[in-house]
């Protein structure tokens, strides 16, 4: 079985672009360079910190990937191709923005659009577009710490143990829809569905799963497209392609109503853990009368 698809005993799967197991000329160039090979804004990756960058694209709980860099879904910029087609008609002129700022009408800033897809006529003028959100994962956990280790020393760290170290980093769905993806609908989505603009929502696999299911329209109708994507391994090139897998389209209040609707579980199974907390108070409670009754008995 390839390293890769191994349960491995620790999180890092990608490290500036490259399986960890990966100690190709380029792999050791991009490592020692701290490079990003998918288009950030700069040669080198800045995650997290531009003088110190946490350079950890994926990672692997069991084995399942999460895609935890927005930067990683830019790999020869497929993302945005899928977001054109979404947006514009064939043939269609367009360019991309990155980091637009959207206010609301009280200039209040709602925050910043992650890819403006403008279109666009020979004379340069905007006349369409519409916006791409990319969705990473959050990280519960310390992963800079593997992360060190790893980098000091690749060759001999690749294959390290660290599932008992504390703070363990998985991968934090929950954290990831309620903190980021639902306020990015709630402030910039609703914005841009006033309108009447398109939205693409680029994430891993993984992450969509973890969503409600969502209620389907057609294309043509569509306010939203979901673009999901996993990552592949090229056993030739040891290194992982990222892989437009499935395209869901939805409408805007339609989905968010979904997202951030909660299914109620059985009110018996609250009062239960309520009853158990009780239970362990009002013990508590007797034991701290035993020992007041035997102070004072003591006492008297």
């Amino acid at each position: 079985m390839p390293y890769s698809q191994r349960k491995l005993k620790h999180p890092l799967l990608e490290v500036f672009g490259f399986p960890v197991d990966n100690f190709s000329e380029k792999a050791v160039k991009y490592r020692e360079n701290r490079l990003c090979p998918y288009n950030n804004k700069v040669p080198n990756c800045t995650k997290d910190k531009a003088n110190s960058p946490l350079g950890v694209c994926t990672i692997r709980e069991g084995i399942n990937t999460a895609i935890v860099c927005p930067i990683r879904f830019r790999q020869e910029w497929m993302v945005t191709i899928d977001a054109a087609s979404f947006f514009f008609s064939p043939g269609t002129k367009w360019t991309t923005l990155t980091e637009a700022r959207l206010n609301d009408i009280n200039g209040h800033t709602a925050g910043n659009i992650d890819i403006v897809l403008v279109a666009y006529d020979d004379y340069g003028k905007i006349t369409d577009f519409g916006a791409l959100e990319i969705q990473s994962v959050y990280i519960s956990g310390n992963i800079r710490r593997p992360f060190e280790a790893y980098i000091q020393e690749p060759e001999l760290m690749y294959n390290m143990d660290w599932l008992s170290k504390p703070n363990y980093p998985r991968p934090d769905y929950l954290s990831s829809s309620r903190k980021r993806l639902v306020p990015q609908l709630i402030y910039k989505g609703k914005i841009l569905n006033v309108w009447s603009k398109k939205i693409a929502v680029a994430l891993h696999s993984g992450f969509f799963s973890t969503l409600p299911q969502l209620p389907r329209v057609s294309a043509d109708i569509a306010e939203i497209a979901w673009l999901i994507y996993d990552i592949e391994l090229k056993q030739e090139t040891n290194q992982y392609n990222l892989v437009h897998t499935d395209t869901i389209f939805t409408l805007f209040q339609n989905s968010l109503d979904r997202i951030v609707t909660p299914e109620p579980g059985l009110i018996d199974d609250f009062i239960e853990v309520l009853q158990g907390k009780l239970d362990k108070k009002l013990e508590k409670m007797e034991i701290n009368d035993d020992d007041i009754n035997k102070t004072i008995d003591m006492l008297l």
